[in-house]
């Protein structure tokens, strides 16, 4: 090797190492930021002050700003599948308003709306990376590469499962015969040696500040009988079901959210979550304390109660999302879809919380499957609350929901050039 690769190598090894600790430290922060700010709004200052409506005009004040900010600055949070595309096509993601984009992603898991926080984090830190290939001489050539890998590390984070980011990144298909840039075996070390150093920085964080970052809880054992296998035949229909209720959901909010004006749109929509606050606590924030609850005894909850609660989460996911009190749906889809499967098996199985697990994990690999289109992403995201027992029929569901809603979309796959070189086969989709 000469000096120049020599070099070359070792300056991109070099803003890896920064670029994963840099990751690191935002994705702390920002989590930090907003376990506590939820914790001051719905715990502390009820508690104070008594007044057990108080969250409905801060939540309707939260929806406000948001609005405010939207109206001035842009469509902040943007969707992560929009962050992932410009970056993948365009080769740029902006960052002219870092300010309110921190700002309409955090408002919205502070004041409890029904959404995950990976689409905010995910833009905050595209946008910082290619800041950092702007304004750093040695980083603008592959400005790009090193914005994936920041999606990459923040999912894998995110989601304490560095291989899901890395898949949800790189399960792309072939488009217009274009070749990745950087190989990507290459691009797997980079991956792994960013998120090594992401999830080191945070580590050191906790211990510092004595937080912790758990993650999404999970289920640790699973039972699985040959009822569960005829069952099957209905929980990856059900699964496919509701993905379908969610899209019909987010197309109806969409048309509703059209008709009314910028500004009062969140701020109806923060009113609305302070109302539900009141009412149905449950279907608030992303659902990782919600999950706690049904991992810690499936059995001990009414079905027909948890059926409605999968519904109702559906809804409110994507009021929150189209009304402006955005983020992200994975993790709210995960709750809703655990609760559906719980509901249904204790429908089908009364009085036997054994067969909740598996269940639960079909019917929300169908759904992700079907919406993601990525089964191994799927399959590999399922493992953060799923036991690994469960691989196989993970995978089963999360690919039959990803062909069939393919199959239904209408949308042809687009099919490589003959001349392009194929590269290592993988199921195609967009996120």
């Amino acid at each position: 090797m000469d000096r120049t690769k020599l070099k070359n190598t070792v300056t991109v090894v070099i803003l890896t190492v920064c670029l994963g600790a840099v990751v690191g430290f935002v994705i702390w922060c920002f989590l930090l930021i907003s376990s506590k700010g939820g914790a001051f709004i719905w715990s502390f200052l009820p508690e104070k002050t008594g007044v057990f409506w108080l969250n409905v005009p801060l939540c309707a004040a939260a929806g406000l700003a948001v609005g405010l900010i939207r109206r001035r600055c842009g469509d902040y949070p943007e969707d992560l599948a929009v962050v992932m595309g410009k970056v993948k096509r365009e080769k740029h993601y902006g960052y002219d308003h870092m300010a309110a984009m921190l700002a309409c992603a955090l408002i919205p898991l502070i004041f409890g709306a029904s959404v995950g926080p990976e689409a905010g984090l995910t833009g905050i830190i595209a946008a910082l990376c290619y800041w950092i290939g702007d304004n750093v001489k040695y980083a603008k050539q592959n400005a790009a590469v090193y914005s994936e890998l920041g999606e990459a590390v923040t999912l894998g984070q995110i989601f304490h499962s560095p291989l899901f980011g890395i898949l949800a990144v790189e399960e792309e298909p072939l488009k217009d015969g274009k070749l990745p840039e950087i190989p990507k075996v290459y691009k797997l070390v980079l991956y792994g040696l960013s998120g090594a150093v992401s999830f080191f920085v945070i580590a050191l964080l906790n211990r510092a500040a004595q937080t912790s970052s758990e993650g999404f809880p999970r289920f640790s054992e699973v039972t699985i009988q040959v009822s569960d296998y005829v069952s099957l035949l209905l929980y990856i229909p059900v699964g496919i079901l509701l993905f379908i209720i969610f899209e019909a959901a987010e197309k109806a909010a969409k048309a509703g959210a059209s008709r009314v004006p910028p500004v009062l749109r969140e701020t109806i929509c923060g009113a609305v979550i302070g109302v539900m606050g009141i009412f149905a606590p449950m279907v608030l924030f992303s659902g990782e304390e919600q999950m706690a609850e049904l991992i810690g005894g499936p059995g001990s909850f009414v079905p027909w109660i948890l059926i409605g609660i999968s519904l109702l989460k559906l809804v409110m996911t994507a009021f929150c999302v189209r009304f402006g009190m955005k983020g992200g749906h994975f993790f709210p889809l995960i709750f809703a879809c655990t609760c559906m499967g719980i509901g249904l098996s204790g429908l089908l199985f009364p009085g036997a919380a054994e067969h909740a697990v598996f269940a639960a994990g079909v019917v929300t690999a169908a759904t992700l499957g079907a919406q993601l289109k990525k089964p191994l992403a799927v399959t590999v995201l399922m493992l953060l609350c799923f036991p690994v027992r469960m691989l196989l029929w993970l995978f089963v569901a999360a690919a039959i929901g990803g062909r069939i809603a393919q199959m239904f979309s209408g949308k042809p796959e687009k099919k490589a050039p003959q001349n392009a070189k194929k590269l290592p086969d993988g199921p195609s989709s967009g996120i």
